[in-house]
Parts: structure tokens; sequence; C-alpha cells
């Protein structure tokens, strides 16, 4: 069973920056993709940024030239810097890794003010 815990999260102003971790356990398989999804009071979970084991990243188009994912394989563990925050990105923030199959983290709450 692999666990993911996340941190990270918190309130930020517009225009401000966070950076999101999440760290994967309990497993000894190659976790092939992780990433990141967000959803937000009123709508459907999407998709932010993902990252393959040999870098590959997609990103949605709304956050893309702000967002960096990144990943570190020695370590399980998987990264998502946010810059020039909006409003529109708050969200709860859910950790996604492939294992096998999909599982998630229990969710950041990641708040911008205007």
């Amino acid at each position: 069973q692999v666990q993911l815990v996340e941190s990270g999260g918190g309130l930020v102003q517009a225009g401000g920056s966070l950076r999101l971790s999440c760290a994967a356990s309990g497993t000894m398989l190659s976790i092939n993709g992780m990433g990141w999804f967000r959803q937000a009071p009123g709508k459907q979970r999407e998709l932010v940024a993902i990252i393959t084991s040999s870098g590959t990243t997609t990103y949605v188009d709304s956050v893309k030239g702000r967002f960096t994912i990144s990943r570190d394989n020695a370590k399980n563990t998987v990264y998502l810097q946010m810059n020039s925050l909006k409003p529109e990105d708050t969200a709860v923030y859910y950790c996604w890794a492939r294992v096998v199959r999909n599982y998630w983290g229990q969710g950041t709450q990641v708040t911008v003010s205007s």
C-alpha cells in the first residue's frame, strides 16, 4: 500500500508563491507518474501537473509559465513550485502517484487572496 504525505499548502496573497511537497512511501516498486490535481469548491478535480519517472512533464494550460513540477526519484518525492498565484488557483491540491494503480494524498488547501 502506497502512502502519500503532502505538505506546503496555506494562505497567500495574489502574486505570491507556495511550494507543495509530496513524499511517497510503502512501495518497493518503481513509481511511474507523480503529480498534482486540484479541486475547487463546486468544480471537478482537474489535473494541474504531472511528471514521469524520466522527467517528462505535462501542465494544464492555466498554470503554464507559473508552476513548475519536479521530482526526486531517490526520495520518491514530487514538488510543485507555484509562482504568481491567482485567486482562481484556490483549491484543495491532491498529490497523485501511479504504482500499478492510482494513489491519492489527503489533500492540502491552497488559498489565494485578492
